[in-house]
């Protein structure tokens, strides 16, 4: 029973249902062509990624798969997103293949470290500065245009984007460092 408690949440559901945003985004934004209704999907998800930290913190409810389960949704979260508003173009495709790659790089670094002393990475101030930066410049974009408000939106979604961009790179390399020093169990 106890166990359970662990799994069921509060922050482990609001991780959860930043899950189930994805298929919806995805479903709005590209079969429905709904930016206002993506947008808000997009924006609660970046609401959640805050949120679900911080209500573990305070209600003492953090657990090894909330940890765990955080950082992936994060990801898939990212890459649909991008994926999406490339294909839509909103974003120019070289963002898509540049987060893919630092990914994919990442994960490499994450495999080697595993295999080296069967620990993960721990996620960094840095690595959460990158994915807020991320996650608000993407509904931002949504809301681009030449004019007005949309204008902001896309001198902000830029902002956003271009810091979490480089803040993404700068963890990778020091993800990349971590790997490398680590000491063998």
């Amino acid at each position: 029973m106890g166990e359970a408690r662990t799994i069921l949440t509060i922050p482990n559901g609001l991780t959860a249902l930043r899950a189930l945003g994805t298929p919806l985004f995805l479903w709005l934004f590209l079969s429905q062509h709904n930016p206002g209704w993506s947008f808000a999907v997009l924006a609660f998800g970046a609401f959640t990624d805050y949120a679900d930290g911080k209500v573990a913190r305070a209600l003492k409810q953090e657990s090894a798969l909330g940890a765990a389960m955080d950082p992936t949704i994060d990801r898939a979260y990212i890459a649909a997103t991008v994926i999406a508003l490339a294909i839509r173009n909103y974003i120019p495709w070289w963002v898509v293949v540049t987060l893919i790659l630092r990914d994919i790089w990442v994960g490499l670094a994450l495999i080697y470290k595993k295999k080296k002393s069967g620990e993960i990475f721990t996620v960094t101030f840095l690595g959460k500065a990158a994915t807020f930066n991320l996650l608000y410049a993407f509904p931002l974009l949504l809301l681009q245009s030449d004019r007005g408000p949309g204008r902001l939106a896309h001198i902000l979604g830029w902002s956003f984007a271009i810091w979490g961009i480089g803040l993404y790179l700068v963890t990778a390399l020091d993800y990349t460092r971590e790997a490398l020093s680590t000491e063998r169990k």
